[in-house]
């Protein structure tokens, strides 16, 4: 039973740290980007008691300045290269609708977003 609990929380951990790489793609967080994670977190990743992992990866990644977004990008590919079972049609695509409306929230997608958010598309297209 503690391996399940540890992997599912890894899981959203992992999804924190890719939304974090989202929202600091240029380097800044946005106070509305952090609302938009927060939102989008509570109304599609309600179905799972775990959701507020995510946040918490994500406030924990921001407080603490800890990594780059491209290490978080790479640790979340490197992740869910490993663990692709776990990435099913359905969380694939609430996966980019949740990374889109970060990137989408303060003044609209900025070139380093849209990189990151084609990555993505294509890493997820392929497992």
């Amino acid at each position: 039973m503690k391996n399940k609990q540890d992997s599912t929380t890894l899981f959203y951990q992992n999804l924190g740290e890719l939304f974090y790489a989202i929202a600091n793609a240029d380097g800044v967080v946005e106070a509305t980007e952090i609302e938009t994670l927060k939102m989008v977190v509570k109304q599609a990743w309600s179905h799972s008691n775990n959701a507020n992992i995510i946040v918490a990866m994500f406030d924990w990644l921001h407080d603490t300045k800890a990594h780059e977004a491209e290490v978080c990008f790479d640790n979340f590919l490197s992740y869910m290269t490993t663990n692709k079972v776990l990435f099913t049609p359905k969380t694939k695509a609430l996966v980019l609708q949740t990374a889109n409306a970060i990137a989408s929230r303060f003044s609209g997608r900025n070139k380093s977003e849209l990189i990151l958010l084609a990555k993505l598309d294509i890493e997820l297209k392929k497992i």
